[in-house]
């Protein structure tokens, strides 16, 4: 048996190949759009794809699968739950897909539904004959140290406490009454909002998720059903379509925009009917001059997750960049969420045009010692800390009210447009995007520069010379 593990670390997402030695046939599991890395490597190693398995219609990211299809005439494999508005394979609980003949590499499906109601998972066995599965590919049935949440899918009419009933017979009976010894590779690790409290190992097996799972100890279905829908953080706005699309058939990505670098009158043309601009500069270049309306989101960590939080994916955008040879990157990572519909790139070189004609604008940013000053004065700022409700709990700037960076777009009308507002998080990342959305909005905003970091420096050495 060959099975690899394609990690995107951006995402947190995994593919999954699984092949046959002697029959060369393989199947992916769970794949991206941007397919031409699985193609190579499936060429690489002599190996013909023959299907692409889906374990459930993913919210997070768009698939692969038509891509793969069309590239090589693979089969789409779905549980048969599913209902997909494209050529496809249902999956019945128990059958199996022989990739090596009567005794070769063989994948059993077991419906595990809960995530959402068409949720597979699959068991891979190196033998078909082998009375025990070498691991499952569980999809977002069951993470490392977690399992998948239940609210994904309610936009669609599904019932969360209906399919937290079910995730309880799929993780308390189906796969915790898998062997021990049985591996475990899921779908996404830590930082997925697909679960809340996801290791950073990205492998496992059933009987060390049966000791330190939380999900997975015994208990009443009355219990597990509250532990499962409470505590949830709320997702990013673009898992909805995103959950849509890969229902539906449609067209297949390519990286065709990176090539298109326009120039200031066709950069002029898209603004005037209305597009969108997302920076994906650093944050220190952005602040010093962008485009006015400008969505600025630098090209590191968790950069499509984020542009997905505040676009709206059916509107055409442009890109700036400044940085050369990151293009096809932009449109690859932006692809994977659904982000289509780019009109082009703007580079250095009309940037500087723009620069020496005027049209850039800073935003506008703060030192901890002038916030500090701002907080104590008679007209005080609103401010506003970008982190993590558990971030925020462990201390923040004095008066900070907590809307954490994913919810700040659904959050909007909680902030005042008659007082300045100044933005924090950490160490600054996300708080620079906060601030870049609110001012295209229209909001008086600075961001605090260092973030909270820079404002515990500056609490510490303010007491240590009181």
């Amino acid at each position: 048996m060959i099975l690899t593990q394609n990690y995107t670390g951006c995402l947190s997402q995994a593919t999954y190949l699984v092949a046959d030695e002697e029959s060369r046939q393989a199947v992916l599991v769970d794949p991206l759009r941007d397919v031409d890395q699985y193609l190579a490597d499936a060429a690489s190693q002599g190996l013909t794809i023959v299907g692409v398995v889906l374990t459930h219609f993913h919210a997070d990211f768009v698939a692969g699968h038509l891509e793969l299809a069309a590239a090589t005439g693979a089969w789409i494999g779905l549980g048969d739950r599913a209902r997909p508005e494209f050529a496809a394979r249902l999956l019945s609980d128990g059958e199996r897909i022989l990739l090596g003949g009567d005794d070769g590499v063989a994948l059993e499906i077991m419906t595990t539904p809960g995530h959402t109601p068409e949720s597979i998972s699959v068991l891979v066995y190196e033998r078909a004959s082998d009375a025990a599965p070498a691991g499952v590919l569980t999809g977002d049935a069951l993470f490392v140290g977690d399992i998948g949440r239940v609210d994904l899918q309610a936009s669609f009419g599904a019932d969360p406490l209906e399919l937290a009933v079910e995730q309880h017979d799929t993780i308390q009976r189906k796969l915790m009454g898998l062997p021990d010894a049985v591996r475990v590779w899921p779908a996404h690790g830590a930082g997925s909002a697909c679960g809340r409290n996801i290791s950073t190992e990205r492998s496992s097996t059933i009987g060390a998720e049966r000791a330190s799972n939380p999900a997975c100890l015994p208990m009443p279905v009355e219990e597990f059903v509250d532990y499962l829908t409470n505590g949830q953080a709320v997702p990013p706005v673009y898992f909805e379509a995103d959950a849509g699309l890969n229902r539906r058939s449609h067209a297949l990505f390519t990286t065709d925009a990176a090539r298109r670098h326009l120039t200031v009158e066709e950069l002029g043309a898209h603004l005037a009917t209305g597009g969108a601009v997302l920076d994906g500069r650093r944050q220190d270049e952005f602040a010093l001059g962008h485009l006015p309306g400008s969505l600025g989101v630098p090209l590191v960590g968790r950069f499509a997750e984020t542009v997905g939080m505040f676009h709206e994916l059916d509107r055409p955008l442009v890109i700036v960049f400044s940085e050369p040879g990151v293009e096809v990157e932009l449109v690859s990572r932006l692809g994977r969420i659904g982000v289509d519909r780019v009109a082009g790139l703007v580079d250095g070189v009309v940037l500087g045009e723009l620069s020496a004609a005027g049209r850039l604008v800073p935003t506008p940013r703060v030192t901890a010692p002038r916030l500090d000053a701002m907080l104590g004065s008679g007209h005080p700022p609103f401010v506003v800390d970008v982190r993590s409700a558990t971030e925020h709990d462990g201390g923040a700037v004095p008066t900070a009210v907590n809307i954490p960076l994913p919810q700040l777009a659904r959050r909007v009308e909680e902030l005042p447009r008659d007082r300045p507002i100044v933005v924090h998080c950490q160490s600054g990342w996300r708080s620079s995007v906060a601030a870049s959305w609110l001012q295209a909005n229209g909001f008086d905003v600075a961001d605090l520069e260092g973030g909270f970091e820079a404002w515990q420096r500056f609490a510490h050495g303010a007491l240590a010379t009181a």
